[in-house]
């Protein structure tokens, strides 16, 4: 069962996928639903997406696919089956993960390959440096190896920077984040500071500071008040092309 602004957000996605042939952007999902922010549109996808309505199209921005509609609105899908009766199946890769003192999550991915591999949102790029804008809608997909993913939601970086290059992490690496918004001392972690920049460092907590942390010795240890830093996710893994 969707709840109100699921239903209202797929009808949105329906409409424009009928009316002009792509899937609208999440500025435009945003305002058409009135929400202040993306991030609500991000959980409203998930939630369909998890309730097998719609799936993503790895390695497109933009892509989103209709899987079937709500009961109460049955237009005719190319079959000419209503559209609820067309068939799908729910892309889950099954995990039997335990983290310590929390419970553990399956993601629900896509496998479109059907060769083991995931498709994950990649949010754009994160300073391994300077910090940059903070990051929200996903740019594109990209496919992991399933070994590479444990329990919990994750999505990809690409990395722009080399402040993070003695940890193994190179300027166009691609990382893997698990989404989290707590990480033990020496985690490296998304950090987001003061609401408005992103960055990727090792976290440190000194007293009622918090330390970010380079693995480059060009560039100084930045710290920061309590309240100024949030945890985003922590790395869980990386890949690069040569």
């Amino acid at each position: 069962m969707l709840t109100k602004k699921q239903h209202q957000l797929l009808i949105y996605i329906h409409d424009c996928l009928e009316k002009h042939g792509v899937s609208p952007s999440f500025d435009e999902m945003k305002e058409a639903l009135d929400l202040k922010s993306k991030s609500g549109i991000h959980r409203l996808i998930t939630g369909l997406t998890e309730r097998g309505f719609i799936r993503r199209l790895p390695h497109r921005a933009r892509a989103l696919e209709i899987l079937r509609l709500p009961d109460d609105i049955l237009p005719k899908a190319k079959t000419g089956k209503p559209a609820s009766s067309v068939p799908f199946a729910l892309n889950l890769v099954k995990g039997d993960f335990q983290g310590k003192g929390r419970q553990a999550k399956t993601p629900i991915l896509d496998d479109d390959a059907g060769d083991g591999s995931i498709s994950l949102p990649l949010y754009g790029q994160i300073a391994a440096g300077t910090p940059i804008e903070a990051l929200s809608d996903p740019t594109n997909f990209v496919s992991v190896p399933a070994g590479m993913i444990g329990g919990g939601k994750h999505y990809c970086l690409e990395v722009s920077g080399d402040s993070m290059i003695d940890a193994g992490i190179h300027d166009g690496d691609t990382v893997i984040i698990c989404e989290s918004q707590t990480a033990e001392n020496g985690k490296i972690v998304v950090a987001l500071i003061d609401d408005g920049e992103v960055t990727l460092k090792r976290l440190r907590r000194k007293g009622g500071s918090i330390a970010l942390e380079a693995a480059n010795p060009a560039y100084e240890t930045r710290i920061f008040g309590p309240d100024q830093v949030k945890v985003q996710g922590q790395l869980v893994g990386l890949f690069r092309q040569y």
